[in-house]
């Protein structure tokens, strides 16, 4: 199953991307819900993240977009080096650290393929 991801607490695709409907999201609201969609449907082509994912039921900061992009790299286990992304966060700091990481990362796997 191809599909795409988006994570984010609040916006919608529309907010972030000038056609939306040419990429289909299914949307996320949160990081458990981003793994347990990836553990059940596979790995999407296209993920567009969010990095500040708000507050989770305990009132606490909840996971986040690096938090999630750390679970694709270092516990998922998924080939993730053809997946494409975008970070859309409003935080600078959290943006270039989830680019960096998954940047990197493929980067190293397609240089040992």
């Amino acid at each position: 199953m191809s599909y795409n991801l988006f994570l984010d607490d609040i916006r919608v695709p529309e907010m972030v991307y000038r056609n939306p409907d040419d990429y289909n999201f299914v949307i996320v609201r949160t990081y458990e819900k981003f793994v347990a969609y990836i553990e059940a449907n596979g790995l999407p082509k296209y993920i567009s993240f969010d990095n500040d994912l708000g507050l989770n039921a305990n009132g606490e900061v909840a996971e986040d977009g690096y938090a999630a992009a750390k679970w694709l790299v270092y516990t998922s286990g998924l080939d993730i080096k053809n997946l494409e992304f975008y970070v859309h966060s409003a935080n600078p700091v959290a943006a270039k650290q989830i680019e960096g990481l998954l940047t990197n990362y493929i980067n190293h796997l397609k240089s040992n393929s």
